[in-house]
């Protein structure tokens, strides 16, 4: 027997060798960097914690892949509820970071992730920049996503990135058909360029009083735009956000009104919409609102067709069914048979782990 072990182990070694090595993961991230790992990432750094909510269109418990996270953007209140109902291992995250573009290179090494996701708003940024070589130093690899800054054009994509890097691939490409299904469907309808379309204001951050903070370019401006409607803002705000005056609102007199508004607004006596918010509270902080001097002297609230939407629609994939609720506003006889709450409610109950009640939109006709 003694005599068979070299040959054993020969045999032993060669079949080691001939065995296949575990697959590399190389993935080209929203600034077409490259981003390698080893196996699919299982210890992750949320440079935006509300991007939790973004793994779990990808993973039935994104809490478990999660060992810290930036909290200056984290998850609001009644959607980390939901989360920590299901998942208690939550409040085990670490913080990474509590200020705007600001995190903890030391905290984030100690964790010992396999990958730190940032946002594209942390690009350029000085300070960011170093923390990023910093980490990327230490061995750990970063990838850049983007819900925010250009969403129609990077939520996919980002989407798909985050599950090649996490093992959520299949999940990431049935939800990109789903969301390419229906903005597909949208483009597809408003394709004639003899359609007119309405002009539309977007005040951001409604409230009666310091009007008006309106959006020039980015996603809002986007979405109206995909939504077959065109931004007035766009003549008059140089960059993303602006202000213009009440008096400009009223001489402008746009076709459509759309205020945006959260939870954030209640203290400002502005427009509360968003998880957690009843119809009823968010009605009556809509009527608050157009019914203020100046706002009530609008074509567009007299004729019924002012809105409100919840603002955080401008940071997360369900901002298609926000497009669909502007298309069908806009176009009320091309999109009869579109549903926006029935597209939200089969995100929610389709990818989402968790399901969070609330108002996402109000009108004059509700």
């Amino acid at each position: 027997m003694i005599r068979f072990r070299p040959l054993s182990l020969m045999l032993a070694l060669m079949a080691g060798l001939a065995a296949p090595a575990l697959a590399e993961i190389r993935a080209t991230d929203i600034l077409g960097r490259e981003v390698v790992l080893q196996e699919p990432a299982s210890r992750i750094v949320l440079g935006e914690g509300r991007h939790m909510a973004v793994l779990g269109l990808l993973h039935p418990d994104p809490v478990a892949k999660v060992v810290g996270w930036r909290t200056d953007k984290g998850l609001d209140e009644p959607t980390l509820a939901a989360y920590r109902a299901k998942f208690p291992a939550i409040d085990a995250i670490r913080s990474v970071g509590t200020g705007n573009r600001e995190i903890s290179v030391e905290t984030i090494i100690s964790l010992d992730p396999d990958l730190v996701v940032l946002s594209l708003m942390d690009a350029g940024d000085p300070a960011m920049e170093r923390a990023r070589d910093q980490i990327e130093a230490a061995g750990i690899a970063v990838a850049y996503v983007d819900f925010f800054a250009h969403p129609q054009e990077n939520s996919i994509p980002s989407l798909r990135l985050l599950g090649q890097l996490t093992g959520g691939s299949a999940r990431a490409e049935e939800f990109a058909e789903f969301y390419e299904t229906r903005l597909a469907r949208i483009r597809d309808r408003l394709a004639d360029p003899a359609i007119r379309r309405p002009s539309v204001f977007f005040h951001v951050h409604a409230a009666p009083t310091n009007c008006c903070s309106t959006v020039g370019s980015g996603v809002f401006r986007d979405f109206i735009q995909t939504a077959g409607g065109e931004n007035i803002g766009s003549g008059v705000v140089q960059g993303v956000l602006g202000n213009v005056s009440l008096e400009f609102l009223i001489g402008a007199d746009p076709d459509f009104y759309i205020a945006t508004g959260g939870d954030h607004m209640r203290a400002r006596g502005g427009l509360v919409l968003g998880p957690d918010i009843s119809e009823a509270e968010a009605q009556e902080s809509f009527a608050a609102l157009t019914g203020a001097t100046g706002f009530n002297a609008l074509t567009a609230v007299e004729a019924g067709r002012a809105y409100g939407v919840w603002h955080l629609f401008n940071d997360t994939p369900s901002h298609i069914a926000l497009i669909e609720y502007l298309a069908k506003a806009f176009h009320p006889d091309l999109f009869q048979d579109v549903d926006p709450a029935a597209t939200l409610r089969e995100i929610e109950t389709r990818f989402s782990p968790v399901q969070v009640p609330g108002t996402w939109w109000i009108s004059a006709k509700n």
